[in-house]
Order: structure tokens, then sequence, then C-alpha cells
């Protein structure tokens, strides 16, 4: 049954009748130098189909080696999310036939993997926390990207031509699935974002992934099913695939809620099938969902099982760091800042980046302003996220302490920052090299002033006669006379005394 937008049901009317049940699954692309199963490279944009070999091709003979790495990400992940780690697991072929699997399967694991039975508590906006259960966490390589030409959606309906890069065949890839999160209630859209939210924070904190929904290096499927409340069986689920989003994950569990309430109230049937999930926020069908023995999953032959020793895990259980929302909430108290403060610091991706700016020595005010303010707009311009800029919290701080002794002016501090992002150099090079130190010495700045005052004989008059706010004009032609570079206060203490008024 098709549902259009004013077939719709009120969101209020959808959880008064029925109760959400959700499944998220996340895939994550692990940051190593190489693929998971050879030696190619993993570099995101490289030229299309040049970081390729026999293995990520699947050519007769070729034969894959596993990436250890990978595999030691794989087990810090399913550590940070509570998880038992198998002492033996395996991995299978995953049997499919797919224009974008050169080999026509994948090497994933089907029923033993890396990682199993866990948890992440979720802080949601308002304090709480929600938990939600971690089924597993396993280990299989991506595959190749298509992109079809001729289609104004960029789907394969109503194109005329499909390119194939193979780059991104082979890399390695983390699915971490959650159990069926129940009891969200009216909440679950909230949830979902939440969860997705939590999860990338985690994983950029392990640093085993840049966890770039932009660029697909974290992408999740969303499972969403309804049933009427007091029924304790579960819904027809659909699965909206390849969300990019945190935005989008809110967004397109809560059209998935309100459309399958219409199909049921309706009188219709849910059918389990994939779904996409469009920019303006609505879905629509994809294929009839396949289960496990629609795949024939067998144990990969030329592979050797995994049996991480109790030593490896442990040696990798004491990397796993301060989760990042409870290391946000002892920075804020340690900063004194409000909750909203913070969360535009955590929207901008800036938390740890002012944590290590002052972890040089800069004040904890001055970091938060560079990085929350000027930065941010920066990176906004240049469509880059905020820890890509070429700038390094050393450097910010290095900033922070010129203008801190006096050197820089805020605004000569702004040019010195934009030569670091351009490349040239350290700030105190830059600051050398583009002649933007503030002028200290008196007698030049007494000169400046002096021509100024001339130059403005009404002016002057006023300030003589006690109108001190007057001094203003006064100081900024002083100021632009200097391009800047005279420390402002001191220009407005010579003006005074110059005219014979004080403060």
């Amino acid at each position: 049954m098709t549902t259009t937008t004013g077939d719709m049901l009120d969101y209020g009317d959808v959880v008064a009748r029925f109760d959400p049940v959700l499944g998220l699954e996340v895939h994550v692309e692990l940051s190593t130098a190489t693929k998971m199963f050879c030696g190619c490279a993993t570099a995101f944009g490289a030229e299309p189909n040049t970081q390729v070999c026999p293995v990520c091709l699947g050519l007769p003979g070729a034969l894959p080696t596993l990436n250890e790495a990978a595999v030691e990400s794989a087990i810090r992940i399913g550590l940070a999310l509570n998880c038992e780690i198998a002492s033996w697991c395996r991995f299978a072929r995953k049997n499919y036939f797919y224009p974008d699997q050169p080999k026509n399967y994948q090497i994933s694991q089907y029923d033993e993997p890396i990682a199993f039975n866990g948890h992440l508590d979720v802080p949601l906006e308002d304090g709480t926390t929600f938990a939600v259960g971690i089924e597993r966490a396993h280990m299989e390589e991506d595959t190749g990207k298509l992109t079809h030409v001729g289609s104004d959606t960029g789907r394969i309906h109503g194109a005329t031509t499909s390119l194939l890069d193979v780059n991104r065949a082979g890399v390695p890839l983390i699915e971490i699935v959650t159990k069926p999160i129940e009891g969200a209630g009216e909440r679950a859209p909230e949830i979902a974002r939440a969860y997705v939210t939590a999860l990338r924070d985690l994983l950029r904190a392990l640093d085993v992934s840049d966890v770039r929904m932009d660029q697909g290096s974290l992408r999740c499927d969303a499972n969403v099913s309804l049933r009427p409340r007091g029924q304790r069986e579960f819904g027809t689920r659909t699965e909206t695939k390849n969300v990019n989003s945190l935005k989008s994950v809110e967004v397109a569990v809560r059209y998935e809620m309100r459309r399958q309430a219409a199909v049921l109230v309706s009188g219709g049937v849910v059918h389990q099938e994939t779904r996409h999930f469009h920019e303006d926020g609505h879905t629509s069908p994809g294929r009839d969902k396949e289960t496990a023995e629609d795949y024939r999953y067998f144990p990969e032959p030329d592979l050797e099982p995994v049996a991480p020793g109790r030593d490896v895990v442990e040696r990798l259980r004491a990397t796993i760091p301060e989760l990042p929302w409870l290391s946000r909430k002892r920075i804020q108290q340690e900063w004194g800042v409000s909750d909203e403060v913070m969360r535009d610091l955590v929207n901008a991706g800036a938390v740890e980046l002012v944590a290590a700016t002052v972890g040089h020595g800069a004040p904890s005010e001055a970091a938060r302003a560079w990085w929350g303010n000027f930065l941010v707009q920066k990176a906004n311009e240049s469509g880059v996220e905020l820890d890509a800029l070429a700038i390094t919290p050393k450097q910010v701080a290095e900033v922070v302490a010129l203008v801190d002794a006096g050197k820089l002016s805020n605004k000569l501090a702004r040019q010195v920052i934009e030569g670091v992002l351009a490349g040239e150099g350290e700030p105190e090079h830059v600051m050398a090299d583009r002649g933007l130190a503030l002028v200290r010495d008196d007698t030049l700045i007494q000169a400046a002033v002096d021509t100024a005052l001339a130059a403005h004989p009404d002016i002057a008059e006023k300030i003589r006669g006690g109108k001190v706010q007057a001094a203003g004009a006064v100081v900024g032609a002083v100021m632009k006379a200097t391009k800047g570079q005279a420390d402002a206060a001191r220009v407005r203490e010579l003006v005074l005394a110059a005219c014979g008024q004080t403060g």
C-alpha cells in the first residue's frame, strides 16, 4: 500500500496507538592505512580505480591477508561498547551479485562475530540516559562505489550510465548492530539520533575512524517497526538504508513511524523491505528485504580463524579513553560554562580542540573564543570539519600567548591565523613575515596621534571641551594610519593626554 504525505498520521496519534521498536545498524570505515585483506591504500578521494589489486578485484588465485590493525580496532570498539570479546571467531562469505562487489561475495562475519552482547548508555539532551543494547560488532570489507549518471535522484532508476569505482572495495568495516530498542515511545526518533551521535563521538575518541557521514565513513541503516500498544509481538520492520546525517536519522525514523502507522490504521500491511531516504525527509521503497538464507553464508576458506589472547584483549582494554560525554561534563565543570555554551562547542566539534589548546597553556575562555567563533567560520567557508583545518591547538595557543603578551591585537591575530591556515608557517613566523606586530613605540604612535588631531580640529576641540567620547573618531584614524598595529587602548590614552583630558 502506498501512502502520501496527506495520508500520514499526526505524530501524537502514532505514539498514542503504537509502540515503536527500533534496530540500528551502523557501518564504520576504519582509518587504517591499508585495506582489510590486502595492501592497497584507503585514501579517500583518490583517482577512481587506482587503489586496487587482484585481491580486491577478486581475480582467480588472489588470496586475502588479514589486517592486524583492523582486528585491534574492532576489539577496541567492542570493549568501548561493553561487549564480550570472542576468544575464537572466523570470517564467512556473504554471497550476492551486485556490480559494486567484484568478487560476487563479501567477506564478513555471520554467526561468530568478534564482539557481542554489549550496551551503550546514551546521553540525552535533558541530562538523562537511555541504555541501548548491542547485539554484535563484526568485521567485514566495504564494497565499491557506484555513481549513476543521468538520474534526477542520483539513483539507478532513470540513469543512463553507471560508473564503478573499486577503490572503496575492501576498506575495513565494522558493523555495529543494536538489540531491539524498546521502550523509547515518543522519544524514539530523538533516541535514534542520540545513539548515532554518541557512537560517532565514541569512535572519534577511540581514533579508529574519522566518522565522516558526509564521506560515507559512518553510515546508518534504521530498522523501524510498530506494534499496537500493549502487544508483545514485534511488527514487520522496514530498513531505511544509508541515512547520511545525524538529523536525517531522526527524520527517517519519525517518517517511517508515521508512514507505517497510516498503513496499519487504514487496514494495510507493512511489507518487510529496504527503503531509500530522500533529502526532503520521505522514504521510498527499495527492494524486498533479504534473509540470512538468501546470502548462503559459509565459512571463509581462505582465512584462518581469529583467536585474540586474553593478554591482547587486556592490553587493548588499557587504551580505551574516558567516554566523551563524561569527559565533556568534567571539562564543563572545570571551565565553568553553561549547558548552552557547551552544546554549541559540541555541535561545532570544538570541545577536544579547545581542551587541547588549554593543555598548551591558553586560558579556556580565549581558546573557546577562537575555536568556537573565528575558526568555525573559517571551517564553514572552506566546507570542512573544524578539526580538518590546517592549524593545531598548539598553534592557536601560541597566537593566544602573543595576544596576551601585547605583541598582537585580536584583529592582527586573525590575520596571523589566516596565514597559518594558508600554510605560511608558525604564528611568530607569519607575524614577522607579514609585519603584523603591534607598534609599541610611543614616539611613533604619538606622531600618528598628532597628525590625526591636526586633521580633525573640530573633534580635537570637542575633546578639549570635555567630550571624551569623541576621541573614538581620532583613535579610529590612528588605527587606520597604523594599519591596525597600534594598541587601541594606548592610542586613546595619548589622544586624551594631548587634549588635556584623562580617562
